[in-house]
């Protein structure tokens, strides 16, 4: 397959994605950057869940992510909270009604069709690996930050059972090992 041909499917892949979620939140009352922000914080970890990070990982401007995270936050979707070892950073974190909302404007529809075809097709996918590499090689061409699950970077490791972060030297718990950091290093 040529550059262009992969290039070409993963544009159009992310055009029908953002079209869905466009219909969605349109539906909802919410803007686009109202979505990728709560969908951005129901997946990262304590280490990510910043203003800076939010900037960091949506490639936008601070006043634009600061302008969102005050419309949000007056919606009750979002809470801030203060670091307990440096007050001037805020730890920011989803609200219940930032939950149900993000639930409903996630394309899961849309998906759950996808999936049955290509389940039902004459050869369905291994495996979503493809898809971890393809995002790899586009963070590392880009020379950006890769936002990674936690328990894929190469900090992380399990100690007498337990989960810790090298980089940090702090212990983490299951659900953050699950989550998106953005101190993330591929291994």
């Amino acid at each position: 397959m040529q550059t262009n041909e992969i290039y070409e499917l993963i544009e159009c892949m992310t055009m029908l994605i953002r079209s869905e979620e466009r219909k969605k939140c349109t539906e909802l009352g919410l803007q686009p950057v109202h979505f990728q922000v709560l969908n951005y914080l129901s997946r990262c970890n304590k280490y990510s869940n910043t203003p800076a990070a939010v900037t960091n990982y949506l490639g936008m401007t601070r006043g634009t992510v600061s302008q969102t995270l005050i419309i949000l936050e007056k919606k009750g979707y979002i809470g801030k909270t203060p670091d307990r070892a440096d007050r001037r950073v805020v730890h920011l974190h989803l609200l219940a009604a930032g939950i149900s909302i993000l639930q409903q404007a996630r394309p899961f529809d849309l998906f759950n069709v996808a999936n049955t075809i290509l389940q039902n097709s004459a050869e369905p996918p291994a495996n979503a690996n493809v898809f971890r590499q393809a995002l790899t090689a586009l963070q590392k061409a880009n020379q950006s930050q890769s936002f990674g699950v936690c328990k894929t970077c190469r900090n992380f490791s399990k100690i007498d059972g337990e989960f810790f972060c090298q980089l940090t030297q702090e212990k983490l718990s299951h659900a953050d090992s699950e989550q998106i950091c953005q101190e993330h290093l591929p291994v």
